[in-house]
């Protein structure tokens, strides 16, 4: 379970990324953020997103059109 949920779905590049930015920022280290995102791009995004700010992608799947990803801030 997810300290928070970001619903992101209907948004396009770079929506969803800057907005998973700010809320990381609100969450402590080893927080947990779950996004949920309908942009196809959202997935190669949250995987540079993640490798480059050091924060961990726990988890990314899709159920249907939605995209979900799993982000523990970095500490």
């Amino acid at each position: 379970m997810a300290d928070q949920t970001l619903d992101a779905k209907g948004l396009n590049c770079p929506l969803p990324i800057l907005r998973a930015k700010k809320a990381l920022q609100s969450l402590p280290a080893g927080g947990t953020l779950e996004v949920l995102a309908t942009d196809p791009g959202a997935v190669k995004d949250f995987q540079a997103f993640c490798r480059t700010t050091g924060n961990e992608l726990v988890e990314s799947s899709s159920e249907g059109k939605v995209l979900r990803f799993l982000i523990r801030r970095a500490g």
